[in-house]
């Protein structure tokens, strides 16, 4: 059994873990392929005379995989997706970071995740992906995000004007300093941040959401996922600013964008233990407060 292990920025601290999860894995047979920047963070204390095999780019992933690891927080997992692309290959999120609501694993379950894949007692979640259309070529390869598409003002630029279109029928002209469109997987994400609501990862939606919009009766909205989004830019300045997760790129007011579900998904891996609710519950503290 093969798995690739992604990691971004290593912290020393987390020597310990890194080492444990390797050891856990060579001891049940299972050969991890390390991206090569990582191995270079960790090069110092490796302590087997044999180098682990190393993988540089998304082309040398394949089917063979039984899944990549993150190892960070919900940024890194994020990174992570722009390497499995639609190659199917599952998902699972070791959370060395904070809040870490995609990265749910926590450290100490590194020896019930390797069980996980060691007996093939995971559970795969399907979560939808969000596409980007434009005039012009924008993200590369990878112009697909699984939390949000994110459409924001420069800087410290006045509010822009974002009139949005749902199949091209006129939904509204947001004026505010940005809008969030986000999968029920980003529900949880930047949109949660700005009000938007939490939406369950299998509810066939998009949620959007302004971010701090001029006009207060201006709310969030959830719409079904089959709706293609598609909006038209006004602002003072020249430009905006697009990201895809945690990418950005300076978009001209003149390019033309929209928005839609991917033909691909990604697969998470949780453990049997764990579920949606439960990540809730323990990542926004629910039920804590008894006084009730």
């Amino acid at each position: 059994m093969q798995v690739g292990i992604y990691c971004r920025v290593f912290d020393p601290h987390q020597q310990e873990d890194v080492m444990r999860l390797l050891s856990q894995l060579k001891a049940n047979q299972i050969e991890p392929v390390l991206y090569a920047p990582f191995f270079e963070q960790i090069r110092s204390f490796w302590n087997d005379a044999q180098p682990p095999a190393l993988f540089y780019e998304a082309e040398e992933l394949n089917d063979q995989y039984e899944c990549l690891i993150s190892l960070g927080g919900d940024g890194t997992l994020l990174d992570t997706v722009t390497l499995i692309r639609d190659k199917k290959i599952p998902l699972l999120g070791i959370n060395f970071g904070r809040l870490g609501f995609l990265a749910s694993i926590g450290r100490e379950e590194l020896d019930t995740a390797v069980a996980s894949l060691v007996n093939h007692t995971y559970v795969k979640d399907e979560r939808t992906l969000l596409h980007l259309d434009s005039d012009l070529p924008l993200f590369g390869e990878t112009p697909y995000a699984l939390n949000e598409i994110a459409i924001q003002k420069l800087d410290t630029s006045s509010m822009i004007k974002i009139h949005t279109y749902l199949n091209g029928a006129f939904l509204n002209t947001y004026w505010a300093d940005g809008l969030i469109v986000a999968t029920p997987t980003g529900s949880t994400g930047y949109s949660l941040s700005c009000n938007g609501p939490v939406v369950f990862p299998d509810s066939g939606s998009f949620v959007i959401t302004p971010v701090a919009p001029h006009n207060l009766n201006v709310r969030p909205i959830v719409v079904p996922d089959s709706n293609v989004i598609s909006f038209e830019i006004e602002g003072r300045a020249d430009s905006f600013l697009c990201t895809l997760d945690s990418r950005k790129e300076i978009v001209s007011n003149k390019t033309q964008i929209a928005v839609k579900k991917e033909n691909f998904t990604i697969n998470l891996i949780r453990l049997n233990e764990n579920s949606f609710l439960q990540t809730l519950r323990n990542k926004l503290s629910w039920g804590l407060d008894r006084r009730n």
